[in-house]
């Protein structure tokens, strides 16, 4: 069943590079050069990210590819969004830090059951061994705890008001779009074995809560520029929906 998931992700490739990127990052270029460069170079952060590799298991599409992409599309929503919200540039560097724990740390859990109140709770424990403050650390458990879509938010503050919380979040679905098809959805199916049968059964559900989840999006850049990963994810899902009719009839 493995190989027949790898066959089928393959053509989803290969869909997914007929697409342009996401304008998000050509129109936020130095949002995201900024955000990759302190990502690979802050000590605290190479610190974590060391911790979290050798932590987190891969295997259900949310490992540390995915935590990489999430903490890097926070951290440059968090200096976009501060510049519109006039923060000062050495709080909107901090909140950059902040949001960069909170991406790497947000699945670490992905696993357990109410996986993002578990992560919440890891994560306070662990980040006393960094320099953090008390309020900094509430910051980071927050965002975790509300990064699940089509929930309640917990914890104080509403979606739009608390700025690290809401660009995890955003970042974190954006991952909804092309990611899906390249690497999540197969991760997934393959580490639960699920037949090709009853993956397509289910295909078409799918694609509706990703239609969804455009209306979701917190931040200001997030409801701008979201609803285009969203889009490109569902234009691939619909052609792949044919390619696996027409290429592994065979297998359904």
């Amino acid at each position: 069943m493995e190989n027949i998931y790898i066959k089928i992700r393959e053509r989803a490739r290969q869909l997914v590079k007929k697409y342009p990127a996401p304008a998000f990052y050509d129109d936020f270029s130095d949002a995201n050069g900024e955000s990759k460069h302190f990502f690979d170079t802050d000590q605290m952060i190479v610190r974590l990210r060391e911790f979290v590799s050798a932590e987190i298991e891969s295997d259900f599409g949310h490992g540390i590819a995915h935590a990489r992409k999430v903490s890097i599309d926070a951290g440059a929503l968090i200096l976009i969004e501060s510049v519109n919200k006039c923060l000062p540039e050495p709080e909107a560097k901090r909140k950059l830090f902040i949001v960069q724990c909170a991406g790497l740390l947000h699945d670490l859990k992905r696993k357990e059951k109410d996986h993002a109140l578990k992560g919440a709770e890891f994560a306070r424990e662990l980040l006393k061994q960094y320099q953090l403050s008390h309020m900094e650390i509430d910051e980071v458990c927050q965002a975790i705890r509300n990064h699940e879509a089509f929930k309640e938010t917990q914890g104080g503050g509403k979606p739009g008001e608390c700025l690290v919380s809401d660009c995890l979040y955003d970042a974190d679905k954006f991952r909804w779009g092309p990611d899906n098809f390249t690497h999540t959805v197969w991760d997934m199916v393959m580490f639960a074995n699920i037949p090709l049968s009853k993956f397509i059964k289910h295909y078409p559900g799918g694609m509706k809560t990703m239609s969804k989840i455009k209306l979701t999006f917190r931040t200001e850049t997030g409801k701008k520029y979201g609803p285009q990963f969203i889009d490109i994810g569902i234009s691939v899902g619909e052609r792949l929906f044919k390619v696996i009719h027409q290429e592994f009839s065979e297998y359904l």
